[in-house]
């Protein structure tokens, strides 16, 4: 029990030091996450959601971006938000690996007709809280690079768990 106590309070250490690095909007260098014991699982506490990732993940990194997107309603406006990218951990810049992507919309930025890119597809929900939906962007994995049928496999397995914002307790 106590070693669980353990894993536990440095799953959560891990999560607020995660969800820090996500909530500013901008790209940053990724973070590097220490391999534990058990399975790797990445915890957002700002945007409420958790994902669980293979064991071959184990050291993944986080990478902070922005999705753009413009409304189809006239007036026309631009929107944004972020977009967190999960890192296998054998991607290097010579052998780049499918990253898993996470657009984090408000609820009011999913209900407007956005269009975030080029494809004539919106993104894919992967779950949703009390104030933020999480999406795939359209054609994330257009271009087929190494690992994207591990990144397809993951997510036939539903990793994504939500919670309230700034709460560690799962909504599913």
């Amino acid at each position: 029990m106590k070693r669980s106590r353990t894993w536990m309070c440095a799953g959560m250490i891990s999560g607020v030091l995660a969800s820090s690095s996500c909530s500013q909007m901008t790209a940053k260098a990724p973070v590097k996450h220490e391999a534990r014991e058990s399975a790797p699982v990445y915890e957002n506490r700002a945007y409420g959601f958790r994902f669980d990732l293979p064991e071959d993940w184990k050291g993944y990194q986080v990478v902070s971006e922005q999705w753009e997107g413009t409304t189809q309603a006239e007036p026309k406006r631009k929107e944004h938000g972020p977009k967190i990218l999960l890192r296998d951990p054998r991607w290097t810049t010579a052998q780049p690996r499918q990253d898993i992507p996470i657009m984090v919309f408000t609820l009011a930025q999913w209900n407007e007709d956005l269009v975030v890119s080029a494809a004539p597809i919106g993104p894919s929900e992967l779950g949703r809280n009390s104030q933020f939906v999480f999406a795939l962007p359209p054609r994330y994995n257009y271009a087929f690079p190494e690992g994207y049928e591990e990144v397809e496999n993951i997510l036939k397995g539903k990793p994504l768990h939500t919670f309230a914002p700034g709460n560690a307790e799962i909504a599913k």
